[in-house]
Order: structure tokens, then C-alpha cells, then sequence
């Protein structure tokens, strides 16, 4: 019973939220919003849950000096810190609790976007490397999609039209497929949940 029970209930919820959607009925409807108003409030106590890991996690490193342990340190400041600085002094603008988001965890977020930048140009640079047929076609695809936006005299025109159809035609052909592949992996992963096939979320038997 200790599984049993758990896979019932997946198997009903999952069957009834499914079910809803093609019989739409103010019975059904009542039971939805009240589903969704649950997963919220799970949601808070998943939040909880995964508070209380990062603590555990960063505690561990620190009492056995794993590699980096020290950064652990700066972590379990700032959770505190800030939990404690948005409890007592408030969150409003002007308060330290806002002061140091803006001035501390934005200007750190804005660098790890700014450093993605370089990743990307190093994994373009070696992608675009046009050592075979297929990686010469993206290099010049590439090019043209990049120069769509730079003006080029009289080569503008042709540019223009040439990166157009790039977008519309074979981008468009690949985005729908991918699309539908993502859309049939969701629909097999549900499947295979609500049946009870899949059930790495119930952790190790």
C-alpha cells in the first residue's frame, strides 16, 4: 500500500485533469480551480523543502571541507541575510533588503549573462568551422540571417529576401517539427506517469 496509494492518486488526477478539458462542466471547473489553488500552496512547501536542502547541502561541504566549501559560507550568509533583512527592515524600495538586490544580485546576474556571450561566440566559433557540407550550410545560413540587419547597398534587397525565406521556409519547418517532438515526449512522459510506468518521482523503491 505504501506505492499503491500514491500511484492511485496520480492515476485519478491525472485521468480527471485530462478528462476536464473535453467536458467542460461547472462541476469540473470547481474541481480544477481547487486543484490548481493546491498546487500553489504545494508549491510553498516545495520552496520550503528546497530551503531546507540548500542548508543540509552547504553544512555538509562546509563540516567535511569539500573543494569550494568556502563559497558555501557566502551562500548560507546571503539565504540568511536576505531572509533576515526582508522580515524585519521590510522590501520596499529604499530598504537595504532592495538596496542590495539591486545593487548586489542584479549587477552579478547582468555579469553571468554578459560572460554567456563569450560562451556562445566560442561554440559559434567552433560550430561554424566549415569542414563538411553540413557545417559549411549553417556558416553561410549564418552569415546571411547576420547581415539581414546591416545595410549592404544594392546586395540589401537580395539579403533581405534570401534571410526571409530562410526564416519562413526551413527555420519555420524546423521549429514546428521540433515543436511537435517536444509536444509527443510530453504527452508519452504524462502517459507513462499517470499509468504508473515512470516513478523516479516517488524516489528509490
Amino acid at each position: 500500500m505504501r506505492w499503491q496509494i500514491p500511484l492511485l492518486i496520480v492515476l485519478i488526477g491525472g485521468v480527471f485533469m485530462a478528462v476536464q478539458y473535453f467536458v467542460p462542466l461547472e462541476f469540473s471547473e470547481r474541481i480544477y480551480e481547487y486543484c490548481v489553488d493546491w498546487v500553489i500552496i504545494v508549491g510553498v512547501f516545495a520552496m520550503g523543502l528546497g530551503l531546507w536542502s540548500l542548508f543540509r547541502v552547504s553544512v555538509g561541504k562546509i563540516q567535511t571541507k569539500a573543494q569550494g566549501w568556502g563559497y558555501n559560507f557566502i551562500t548560507l550568509g546571503g539565504l540568511f541575510g536576505m531572509i533576515l533583512l526582508g522580515l524585519f527592515s521590510g522590501i520596499e524600495e529604499g530598504k537595504q533588503f532592495m538596496n542590495l538586490f539591486w545593487y548586489i544580485y542584479t549587477p552579478i546576474q547582468s555579469s553571468m549573462f554578459a560572460l554567456l556571450a563569450f560562451y556562445v561566440a566560442s561554440a559559434a566559433y567552433r560550430a561554424f568551422r566549415a569542414r563538411t557540407l553540413v557545417s559549411t550550410i549553417l556558416l553561410l545560413t549564418a552569415v546571411v540571417i547576420m547581415l539581414r540587419l546591416i545595410p549592404l547597398g544594392p546586395v540589401s534587397g537580395l539579403n533581405q529576401t534570401v534571410a526571409s525565406w530562410i526564416l519562413t521556409v526551413p527555420n519555420m519547418a524546423a521549429k514546428r517539427a521540433i515543436a511537435m517532438g517536444i509536444g509527443l515526449g510530453g504527452i508519452a512522459t504524462a502517459l507513462k506517469v499517470v499509468l504508473g510506468i515512470e516513478r523516479s518521482y516517488m524516489g528509490k523503491e
